[in-house]
């Protein structure tokens, strides 16, 4: 599931692969965007910010988000042809996305408008434990695992992050926000987590990157706790699945 970490990762492959070289194709398959033609312009930058990726070519930027199924891949082989959403070549290397949920063109100068609404970037420059734990502790009464999900609070965690840091603090994900001892550890948990996985594709919040090892709880329905040995409870009534162990999370 694409979360911060994921995003990272991708703007670091396409950053190697594209930074510095000249577009010999930009085929855009977006109807808003369609006469878009960057062909001739150089990739100057790629970065990432939370879950959002940016393209910076000559004076465009290409904005995309991942959501849930989104993806970019430097190579066609495994895309079908109507899930393909942009395609960019640079001599032999192509870069396309696939099925994103976002999909822009935006002016170079202006691209960052589109995520100023978002708090403190997990993996950025910008990161902040003292403003995130304020943000997360604005509303006392918000459910944990809505705050967690709410990018304006911190940037990147997702719904696989979020479960487990609240299987890690202790806390039910419905629990209130005013139940948390420490808001600037959870803030900081968060972010040692995803740090730890900006560089790797087998995630792991357990430290343990063998199979079927990696994860505490997420996914993990009905299966022993790791800890304490008690079935892994899911929920799925909402717009997230939940998961949590009813013996370690109060």
């Amino acid at each position: 599931m694409p979360e911060g970490d994921t995003v990272f990762r991708t703007a670091t492959a396409l950053r190697q692969a594209l930074v510095g070289k000249t577009l010999t194709r930009c085929d855009v398959r977006v109807p808003r965007y369609a006469t878009v033609d960057l062909t001739g312009q150089q990739v100057d930058e790629v970065l990432s910010r939370g879950k959002h990726l940016f393209i910076r070519v000559g004076p465009a930027s290409i904005h995309s988000h991942l959501k849930m199924d989104g993806a970019w891949r430097l190579s066609t082989r495994a895309a079908q042809p109507h899930t393909i959403r942009i395609l960019l070549q640079a001599d032999s290397t192509t870069a396309i996305g696939i099925d994103l949920g976002i999909l822009e063109i935006l002016e170079r100068d202006h691209d960052m408008e589109a995520v100023a609404h978002l708090g403190p970037d997990l993996l950025g420059e910008d990161w902040d434990p003292e403003t995130a734990a304020a943000n997360l502790t604005a509303d006392p009464d918000r459910t944990i695992a809505d705050a967690l999900l709410d990018q304006r609070v911190m940037a990147g965690v997702g719904n696989v992050y979020c479960n487990e840091l609240c299987f890690l603090i202790g806390r039910l994900p419905t629990s209130p926000v005013n139940s948390l001892a420490d808001p600037r550890r959870v803030v900081t948990r968060a972010r040692d987590m995803l740090w730890a996985n900006r560089s790797r594709w087998n995630r792991t919040t357990t430290g343990n990157t063998r199979i079927g090892e990696e994860l505490w709880i997420y996914g993990r329905s009905g299966r022993p706790c790791r800890r304490c040995g008690e079935r892994i409870s899911r929920a799925d009534s909402g717009p997230r699945i939940t998961y949590w162990c009813r013996s370690c999370q109060k």
